[in-house]
């Protein structure tokens, strides 16, 4: 009885909760469907041709395309940097190691504008010309700390005995890398990956510092857009990006047999 009394203010919260989350999602994706000429909600009429709009339009395409080309580079470069970061950290004692992990993490504390100011400096003073290595650069800094934080919890539970049975039955180092520790810190690693690719692809603090009129990413287009005009071509934008972070969740489920929870655990 005390059990069901319990439960039912859990299911409350819960769907409160849920209700919290999910509506700032949802009023978007219902306005990009509205049949008038500016936002508006509820929706009025239905309607595809702002989706239509905007998956036609070579300035839309044109964004779209260099931030997933953005988002991949960043991840790659990010993946390089921080699963053996998070391997060193997580297996060597040595000096300076608290410091080299604040380090780290420091890009998810300090504020985005903060930090692209600082690489706009850097690499003004260096006289790097390159926006697109500026930006995969710049974003790869903001996508590190994910790594190295999903990677080494991986490492962490890294069972330790098998990599040293492998190895006492003759197995080559290559052997036990991907026999042995590769099925044990792949959830880690493709969650780092999966919140990189997130998380550099909808980024905009950066971006706005580092881009220019040739590399411009998605959500400077949608700023874009704020400022000429309020149409439901935003909502619509908003929506696909929704449903793009989604799919990709989805797809690492399916392909990879890793569950969402795992992922954002």
């Amino acid at each position: 009885m005390t059990d069901s009394v319990i439960s039912l203010p859990i299911r409350i919260l819960v769907l409160l909760l849920l209700l919290v989350i999910v509506a700032p999602l949802a009023v978007p994706m219902l306005m990009a469907f509205s049949d008038t000429p500016f936002l508006t909600f509820p929706p009025q009429g239905f309607t595809l041709r702002w989706f239509e709009r905007v998956l036609f339009g070579p300035e839309a395409q044109t964004s779209f395309l260099f931030s997933l080309q953005l988002a991949f580079l960043a991840t790659i470069t990010a993946l390089l940097l921080g699963v053996p970061a998070a391997a060193a950290l997580v297996r060597y004692e040595f000096r300076g190691r608290s410091a080299i992990i604040g380090l780290m993490l420091s890009p998810v504390i300090v504020p985005l504008i903060v930090t692209g100011v600082a690489l706009l400096q850097m690499f003004s003073s260096l006289g790097w010309g390159d926006t697109l290595t500026q930006l995969v650069i710049g974003h790869a800094v903001v996508c590190l700390p994910y790594v190295v934080r999903s990677v080494t919890a991986s490492f962490v539970l890294v069972n330790r005995d098998l990599e040293d049975a492998a190895a006492v039955m003759g197995a080559p180092p290559h052997k036990v890398l991907t026999k042995i520790v590769w099925p044990q810190v792949r959830p880690g690693i493709l969650a780092g990956a999966v919140f990189s690719f997130v998380v550099s692809f909808d980024d905009y603090p950066i971006s706005m510092w580092l881009a220019d009129g040739r590399h411009f990413p998605i959500p400077l287009y949608l700023h874009g857009l704020l400022e000429r005009s309020i149409d439901p071509s935003i909502a619509a934008i908003s929506t696909l990006v929704i449903l793009f972070a989604l799919l990709l969740v989805v797809v690492i489920e399916k392909v990879f047999g890793i569950s969402i929870a795992r992922l954002a655990t």
